[in-house]
């Protein structure tokens, strides 16, 4: 399942396009400043931000989705536009430090200050620049394509075609062809970076923070060294299985590469079926651990849907069909099968008693890649207007993949729906990991009794070794995951303190892959090359914990919706689908928003105050004993150097 998945590029309040007149600063009145006018301040944002977020989002969302030299200028002046009032108002703010605040303007003050990923600089000038820059790298990325011969268009590949012979081809060279080949995308972005570094620094310097790597870390309810030490801390309980899975991966590709199938012990980067090694369940059919033994595969499904569909619009044509009836029909069929998947999502969701998505969701979501313009197909979800005008963007095939990356992105868009009702400024997850955890939660749901029950399967198969075949697809999915969560954010950290110097940014990317994956390139990647570029959430400036805290919160939270809908069993054989109890207390969560320090949030759901990751543990706990014994005799672990 593709967990690169993002929310609105900016964040909630990269969407502060607000009106420089309110600012009381600007009027010179140095008075000191008092409660009430604190809770007038933060009531004037929230208001500014109902009114003038639609513009900004609709920017971004075209800048996504028409790109080209004319989306990309409105959307860099939108931005530029936000920044700027951002600025503003986190000035402003600080006439309110050391007041005695209420709880809650106090927490809409320090989310003020928090509200971006992309700080901006004081300088217009400097800020002007970030905006272009964080645009054109965005756009340099939507638009990448790798060509073969640059004289021939028709070798040109983009990240789609690319991924696909990732996915399927099991030749060795082929693989490292196109792995490479999309790899040559960031390399213009380098000097970009270098830049937008050193401008969002100044802007969190602006704020009182070291670094934007500090500010980032400090949007958690903690010190930003607790919040480090926090996630150490839940690697530290998930390692041990990652380890085993990775032993059993890496002894696998041996033995089908020969000594090509490891890089000092280290698993190739090219040869996992995935352009950036972070799930591995493409080689399903190199990894499976018992042939023969029946495995879910919903793909099959999906596309007889989608030829299903595609014969009965060919034969209601009068005569042979043309080539272009027959193309149009072709792309009448993708829609269906983009929709008939999306409603299936939807499904779930009201099965647990929420709301069915509103009209508009399906009018003006991007399902399907369009055929006349270039858009970014790395799936997100988007709430336009704080008050209903929801929508996701993706380029739907019928894939397993793309039908579980659906069930997430509507977890971000009944998260967005839930908390509709509270001020902007609350509108947004307990913490980041939340937001992401939400849909993936549902995903676990999605067990051979639930797809089988929806006509997705036949009758699943019940032995230890389909078990472990279910699992290891799992595995190869969450597990697998959970070192790349880490590792972005601790390459971002070095790079926004200086530990990673601008001429180090090759180097320490692969270092860290090394130390926390396991995972190497083939060959020499020089500093000429930019390859942390090659993943969207480096360009796009997306942080990238929240991913790895999801992939754990994700666990926890199934685990307490499993015991509120009265499931006994193995907590892998739990679906909570149809449970309106577990969807009354999913749904009371959801509607706390960020209102609440989010260890609040998070005791109401499962009872606990703390992450932990032993919901993973306990899920997984057949397959790590299979691997254990699988793996007894190989040399596990690796040197990282």
């Amino acid at each position: 399942m593709t967990t690169q998945r993002a929310l609105l590029a900016l964040a909630i309040t990269a969407s502060l396009t607000l009106s420089t007149a309110c600012t009381v600063d600007a009027s010179g009145d140095n008075r000191p400043a008092t409660a009430a006018e604190a809770d007038a301040f933060v009531a004037r944002v929230n208001a500014h931000m109902r009114e003038h977020h639609p513009e900004n989002a609709s920017a971004q969302w075209l800048a996504s989705t028409y790109i080209g030299p004319d989306s990309q200028r409105v959307a860099s002046k939108a931005n530029e536009r936000a920044l700027t009032s951002y600025s503003e108002w986190v000035e402003e703010a600080r006439r309110f430090d050391g007041l005695a605040l209420s709880p809650e303007t106090a927490r809409a003050i320090d989310l003020i200050k928090l509200g971006t990923a992309m700080p901006p600089p004081a300088d217009p000038a400097e800020l002007s620049e970030l905006a272009a820059i964080a645009t054109r790298m965005e756009g340099m990325y939507g638009a990448g394509t790798y060509c073969e011969d640059t004289d021939r268009p028709e070798t040109c590949r983009d990240l789609g075609e690319l991924s696909n012979t990732m996915a399927e081809s099991r030749d060795h060279d082929e693989q490292y062809a196109a792995w490479a080949g999309w790899h040559t995308i960031s390399k213009p972005m380098r000097d970009d970076y270098v830049r937008f570094v050193d401008l969002v620094n100044k802007g969190a310097s602006n704020l009182g923070y070291a670094n934007a790597g500090e500010m980032w870390r400090s949007g958690y309810d903690m010190s930003p060294t607790d919040f480090q030490d926090e996630t150490d801390r839940l690697w530290g309980q998930v390692q041990p299985l990652y380890e085993q899975l990775h032993c059993y991966v890496r002894g696998e590709l041996v033995d089908t590469y020969g000594e090509k199938g490891q890089v000092d012990g280290m698993i190739p980067a090219h040869l996992t079926g995935n352009m950036w090694a972070q799930q591995w369940g493409n080689i399903w059919d190199l990894l499976q651990p018992y042939e023969g033994t029946a495995s879910i595969d919903v793909a099959t499904a999906l596309r007889a849907q989608r030829e299903e569909d595609l014969a009965r619009r060919l034969a209601a044509i009068e005569g042979e069909p043309t080539a272009t009836q027959i193309v149009e029909a072709g792309r009448q069929a993708d829609e269906y099968i983009a929709r008939a998947m999306t409603e299936r999502a939807e499904d779930f969701y009201v099965s647990l008693g929420m709301p069915k998505l509103p009209a508009s969701f399906y009018e003006r979501s991007q399902l399907i890649k369009p055929r006349d313009r270039d858009v970014v197909c790395h799936a997100s979800a988007w709430d336009l207007d704080f008050a209903g005008d929801v929508r996701i963007k993706q380029c739907i095939e019928p894939t397993a993949d793309e039908f579980s990356t659906i069930y997430h992105e509507l977890g971000h868009i009944y998260y967005y729906l839930a908390y509709n009702h509270l001020e902007p400024l609350f509108q947004s997850g307990a913490h980041d990991g939340f937001h992401e955890a939400i849909g993936d939660t549902v995903v676990l749901s999605l067990t051979p009794g639930y797809l089988n029950s929806v006509g997705l399967v036949d009758s699943p198969e019940e032995s230890r070794e389909a078990l472990i075949n279910n699992q290891m697809r799992m595995a190869l999915d969450k597990v697998a995951f959970l070192p790349f969560g880490l590792l972005i954010d601790r390459w971002r950290w070095g790079v926004f303190d200086g530990s990673i110097a601008p001429e180090n940014y090759n180097q320490a990317w692969w270092d860290l892959r090394a130390r926390y994956q396991g995972v190497a390139p083939v060959g020499e990647r020089g500093e000429d090359l930019f390859d942390p570029g090659a993943k969207y959430h480096v360009p796009g400036n997306t942080p990238y914990t929240r991913y790895f805290l999801a992939h754990i919160l994700q666990f926890q939270f199934y685990q307490s919706l499993c015991e509120t809908s009265g499931h006994s069993g193995p907590l892998h054989e739990c679906s909570f689908y149809g449970s309106e109890a577990a969807g009354d207390r999913f749904w009371a969560m959801l509607q706390q928003g960020q209102g609440q320090p989010w260890p609040e949030t998070l005791e109401a759901l499962t009872g606990g105050r703390e992450m932990d990751a032993s919901a993973v543990l306990e899920y997984f706990a057949p397959l790590q004993a299979w691997l254990t014994e699988r793996n007894a005799g190989r040399q596990c672990g690796w040197d990282a150097g």
